[in-house]
């Protein structure tokens, strides 16, 4: 995959949470939400001259933000910057 984004935007995979609950409760599927934070997979040239976010940081971002694409057969997120609400350490 060679995909670089451009502006103020950056590539996202999501994370997938666990499909059960604390309590042991097994979640199916389609009552799970799509996941609202993701691995950094790459970065515009105007985000990385930031340095804010690099790749590889794990970012939490806003619900209905972001645009699905698919490269080689897997899911990513091209989100704007703005979207981005927090990286977690």
């Amino acid at each position: 995959m060679n995909f670089t984004p451009l502006g103020q935007r950056v590539l996202v995979k999501r994370v997938e949470e666990e499909a059960k609950t604390a309590s042991g409760i097994i979640i199916p599927d389609n009552a799970k939400e799509k996941p609202l934070t993701g691995k950094v997979i790459a970065v515009s040239s105007e985000v990385a001259e930031d340095g804010e976010i690099s790749k590889d940081d794990t970012v939490v971002f806003a619900k209905y933000s972001g645009t699905d694409i698919t490269l080689d057969g897997e899911e990513y997120l091209v989100l704007n910057v703005d979207d981005i609400l927090g990286i977690i350490k």
